[in-house]
């Protein structure tokens, strides 16, 4: 028998996101043509989200997200908000495999600071609604992708020691933030990460003027010193994602190459990764497991489609995965969110919520 889990990450977890519904879609778009109030696209996004939020419990979920709801993109929506950045409109998207995003982008043009963040807002609304019998879940991008996905402006940071002295303050006060409204599990989400792990990648890190191994100690600092000062009551974990956008991807490339950064020094209380297919690699990677308070969510069921994965296939991976680290710190949810943005992925709602089911389903088989 293994010990049951009070605290995120669950056995049967999911990385937050939701397909947002019609209704949510049709309101912003009313609201982009004048035909509808900021306030009143809030209360639609109120009761959308309670609905979430009962589905999920429903279902058998301890842990529940707003499914990020209230945002058009899992990064862009907090990192603009913060002090010294700027969301504005770039000359072309993010390229993903075959298909590119909106041409939007951030840049960074004065001192980083947290201040007066919505999303402070958001996740007590979410509290409320998740109650006392399940834990509320809120996700953030990584400090690291400012960074990566950012334009600094030389005029705010010419050196890039001040910038990450200033990003991991501006996370701290963020955490503390959170933590202060009731938070008490938090995901960071990364794709940051995912330059280590393939020859393009590798030449990314180099045009940032870079070896893979000082970027390798940037990210691991900026990740440690931001959660250094986190309660202990509190969860942080991170998720790794190789991208997420109508059901494509950016990266590929297995763990290997930052192995030993990810699951040897990074004090993060979890860790989400991608195991769906052929291009997240193998286990070996997790030999690199050092503590055994590190939780490590195995993304085997992949949320990029709608069929169902061999229960029994799953299980296998299971155990090969338990080969490299114990089973008691084995979790299981999808690879990614169902919606890293408005857009989202091309499976149904019901196939959605049938992912979720299947996760839990065989984590009771599992962990009996």
């Amino acid at each position: 028998m293994t010990t049951t889990l009070t605290k995120g990450p669950f056995k049967a977890d999911h990385v937050g996101s939701f397909l947002r519904p019609e209704r949510i879609k049709q309101a912003r778009l009313q609201v982009e043509n004048g035909e509808m109030t900021k306030k009143q696209l809030r209360a639609i996004e109120d009761e959308e989200i309670r609905k979430l939020v009962e589905k999920q419990k429903q279902i058998g979920l301890k842990a529940v997200t707003d499914g990020e709801f209230r945002r058009a993109w899992w990064h862009f929506d907090f990192l603009s908000e913060l002090v010294g950045v700027e969301l504005y409109e770039a000359e072309s998207g993010i390229q993903f495999h075959g298909v590119q995003t909106k041409a939007h982008g951030i840049k960074v043009t004065g001192k980083l600071d947290f201040n007066h963040h919505s999303m402070i807002e958001d996740y007590k609304f979410l509290h409320q609604a998740a109650g006392k019998e399940h834990v509320a879940k809120f996700t953030i991008p990584s400090p690291n992708m400012l960074f990566f996905r950012g334009h600094i402006e030389e005029s705010a940071y010419s050196d890039t020691d001040v910038f990450f002295a200033d990003l991991v303050k501006t996370y701290q006060k963020a955490i503390q933030a959170f933590y202060d409204a009731g938070c008490r599990y938090l995901q960071l989400d990364d794709t940051a990460w995912a330059v280590f792990f393939s020859e393009k990648g590798q030449e990314q890190i180099a045009s940032k003027g870079f070896t893979p191994q000082e970027l390798l100690k940037r990210f691991t600092d900026a990740i440690n010193e931001s959660i250094a000062h986190k309660p202990d009551d509190m969860v942080i974990t991170m998720h790794i994602c190789r991208g997420n956008f109508q059901s494509t991807y950016t990266a590929s490339g297995g763990y290997e190459n930052a192995s030993k950064a990810i699951f040897s020094q990074l004090n993060v209380d979890g860790l989400f990764l991608e195991f769906d297919d052929e291009r997240s690699g193998g286990f070996e990677p997790l030999r690199h497991v050092k503590r055994d308070d590190l939780q490590i969510v195995l993304g085997l069921i992949t949320s990029k489609f709608g069929d169902l994965e061999d229960p029994e296939a799953v299980k296998k991976r299971i155990a090969e995965a338990a080969e490299f680290v114990s089973l008691d710190q084995i979790c299981l949810s999808p690879q990614c969110g169902f919606a890293s943005t408005e857009e989202g992925n091309l499976l149904t709602e019901e196939q959605q919520w049938d992912k979720v089911k299947h996760v839990i389903s065989i984590t009771e088989d599992v962990w009996k």
